[in-house]
């Protein structure tokens, strides 16, 4: 105790009136303790402070630690990989995130998971992150597929759903069968009831056409056809959802998210430039809510869609019949005024940019004009015999 200890001061000496004189006790000559017994306490004193201010600091420390979650700011920087074994909880991601300095704590993951719906989602893989990201970045960033290491199944842009079953098929040895059965309740596998909701009037086709994501997936093990369709359709959900894509085309094009995913699937193909489909969305827009005369498309894509949802192999425009161009009993007619009943394949993201930021203009008509693909735009018919004459000496068409 402080108390026991002998700093050296004199008891306070009365003075002839009884008053108080400070002042030091005089030493025996020859004693000399005085000096070391002092330096000595004041040490002893110093050691003791500085103990109770580190303990204060410490305890300081943990308390604050236990109402506020230690976490990093922003989106990191750097490049690392970290494996997230199968059957990991969150709380075995967030020790293997925590380790590899990629989150600053367990509980500013665990917090962050537990904010998002979609962290269930998270799957066991490989996943390239940054060093000292936030939380909610950390998950955001797991969440998003192509920060995934995997060696699965591209399925390239503008497939149709016919086409992605069969190498959905070849991948996974499921029969095509199965994908089509699944295919058959697209509510089911993860389609909200209002993307298939139409402003034009026309009757509502369901089918999970358009919603078939193009991107690089790893197919788990076990997976059916049924958990691969609906991861599929999570990521166009999730892409969509980023893009803010329903609430952009029904503000600035006027028409329902399902009309303009219609639309970037008609631009998808027939754009041969990824610079064109903006301008194809436009051409599509005006045609068949603009002022074209018949109010059709008059794109033989959509026959050829037909063509190869009942099972017959698509033809190049030049190569079609007149019957199958005008084919009376085919709902997706290039001649039948208004949109067609379904997506005709599944945009990627750059074709739904496309048909949410569509370029100003009053185009109806373009045809490529060079090998790269681009095309030439015109406002009227004249001027598209005038482009068409372009390409033909280009030796395009």
């Amino acid at each position: 105790m402080i108390d026991d200890l002998d700093l050296g001061f004199d008891e306070p000496e009365r003075g002839e009136k009884g008053r108080h004189r400070r002042g030091f006790r005089k030493r025996k000559s020859g004693s000399g303790g005085g000096r070391g017994k002092t330096f000595l306490a004041l040490l002893m004193a110093l050691v003791l402070l500085g103990a109770i201010g580190g303990g204060a600091f410490y305890g300081f420390d943990r308390i604050q630690n236990y109402f506020v979650t230690p976490d990093y700011d922003g989106s990191g920087s750097g490049e690392i990989t970290v494996e997230i074994k199968n059957g990991a909880l969150l709380a075995d991601m967030a020790d293997a995130l925590v380790a590899a300095d990629v989150v600053k704590s367990q509980k500013a993951f665990i917090e962050a998971a537990e904010a998002e719906s979609r962290s269930k989602n998270i799957q066991p893989g490989t996943y390239k992150l940054r060093k000292q990201m936030s939380g909610e970045n950390a998950v955001a960033a797991m969440l998003d597929l192509k920060n995934k290491i995997v060696n699965g199944l591209t399925i390239p842009e503008g497939r149709t759903s016919f086409n992605i079953y069969k190498l959905l098929s070849e991948k996974t040895k499921i029969p095509v069968k199965d994908f089509q059965a699944a295919a058959k309740d697209p509510e089911g596998l993860g389609v909200p009831d209002w993307w298939f909701k139409r402003g034009d009037g026309k009757k509502s086709v369901k089918s999970v056409e358009g919603f078939l994501f193009p991107d690089t997936y790893e197919i788990p093990p076990k997976s059916t056809a049924e958990s691969i369709l609906k991861l599929m359709v999570n990521r166009f959900l999730s892409v969509t959802g980023e893009m803010k894509f329903a609430d952009q085309v029904q503000e600035k094009r006027k028409v329902s998210p399902y009309e303009a995913l219609i639309v970037a699937s008609l631009a998808q193909a027939e754009a041969g430039n990824k610079d064109d489909l903006g301008k194809v969305a436009r051409v599509a827009y005006n045609r068949a809510y603009g002022e074209f005369p018949c109010n059709c498309l008059e794109m033989d894509v959509t026959v050829n869609y037909y063509l190869e949802s009942i099972g017959k192999p698509t033809k190049s425009s030049k190569q079609m019949t007149a019957a199958e161009l005008d084919d009376p009993k085919n709902p997706y007619n290039r001649k039948l005024p208004g949109m067609i009943p379904t997506p005709i394949n599944n945009p990627g993201k750059q074709a739904l940019e496309g048909a949410m930021n569509t370029p100003p203009g009053k185009w109806l008509f373009f045809v490529a004009i060079d090998k790269e693909g681009h095309s030439a735009f015109a406002e009227t018919y004249e001027e598209q015999k005038r482009n068409e004459a372009k390409a033909k000496e280009a030796g395009i068409i």
